[in-house]
């Protein structure tokens, strides 16, 4: 799943556009970890959530290309029927399209996550951001290890 990931999402565009007015004042190695940090994170919470999906029904609604963007829209149908619009707002990088941001039920993944990121670098610093994404990480790592019982 990671790989097919990686194949359709410019991870370094989402992090950059999340970071905001943050991302100019980092150090190249400061952006380099932190779009390491973000990407992992991004595919540890989100994959996990699409390997739990099961049934629905992705249907295509259109597109929008202008210049070097795009935007295909879709609609998320569940099997109860209800439909919920999914966008996938994507960048060509050479010959091919990424997708940088997904907007479901008009709420941006970007903006989202640059609301937060912006209210936690404000209120304490870039540092701090890096803290908390780091043990949010750790956090994920130790869910993923198999559970020990007592007979082991």
């Amino acid at each position: 799943m990671r790989q097919v990931a990686n194949d359709i999402f410019d991870f370094s565009e989402t992090a950059k556009r999340s970071l905001a007015r943050h991302w100019a004042p980092r150090t190249p190695a400061e952006r380099d970890e932190f779009v390491a940090l973000f990407t992992d994170l991004l595919e540890r919470s989100y994959i996990g959530k699409i390997e739990t999906y099961g049934g629905e029904q992705i249907h295509f609604v259109g597109e929008t290309v202008e210049g070097e963007g795009a935007v295909v829209r879709t609609k998320l149908v569940t099997k109860q029927g209800t439909e919920i619009p999914i966008d996938y707002r994507m960048l060509k990088r050479g010959d091919k399209w990424l997708v940088y941001d997904v907007v479901i039920e008009g709420v941006s993944l970007i903006s989202n996550y640059r609301t937060q990121f912006n209210k936690i670098i404000t209120t304490s610093s870039f540092q701090e951001l890096m803290k908390k994404m780091k043990t949010k990480q750790e956090e994920f790592i130790g869910e993923e290890k198999p559970k020990r019982t007592s007979q082991q």
